[in-house]
This record gives structure tokens, C-alpha cells and sequence, in this order.
């Protein structure tokens, strides 16, 4: 013998008839909770924030800026010297 029973009912009203406590709320807060520290997470994420917040970014753009600065030196001092024998 086998019996089938179909109930068409909403989520609600099985939590309803089971006795289930209903977390609507506690979710909604949850969900704000989380889009405020995305969010949060976010403003940290920016790029120019991320830089001057690396102590070791500053310091590789020393090196950059000298490097650049050593190259301009040894190209423009190249440039006089090969006048000056012309």
C-alpha cells in the first residue's frame, strides 16, 4: 500500500507549521552588515589610497625618480661631450 500526500504551501507557512523561528530580519541585518564592510573594503581597495599607504611604494618611487634622474644625466652629458669633440 502506498500513500502520497501533496501539500502546496510557501516557505513561510512551513516554517510557520513546523515552528521555525522566522529570520527574515536577523537576515536583512546580516546582508547590511556585509554590503557596509564590501563597501568598506572597497574605499580601501582604491589605488591611490593603496599607494600611500605602502611604506614601500614611497620608497620605490625614490629609486625610480633617481634612476630616471641617472639616465637623463648620462644622455644629456653624452649629447655635450660628442658637441664639444665635433
Amino acid at each position: 500500500m502506498k500513500i502520497i500526500v501533496t501539500i502546496d504551501t510557501t516557505p513561510e507557512e512551513m516554517r510557520t507549521f513546523f515552528g521555525l523561528p522566522d529570520l527574515g530580519p536577523l537576515q536583512q541585518e546580516w546582508l547590511a552588515q556585509v554590503q557596509a564592510g564590501l563597501k568598506q573594503g572597497m574605499e580601501a581597495m582604491d589605488p591611490t589610497t593603496l599607494m600611500m599607504l605602502n611604506p614601500a611604494f614611497a620608497q620605490q618611487m625614490k629609486l625610480f625618480d633617481a634612476m630616471q634622474r641617472n639616465f637623463w644625466g648620462a644622455f644629456s652629458s653624452t649629447g655635450t661631450k660628442a658637441e664639444k669633440s665635433g
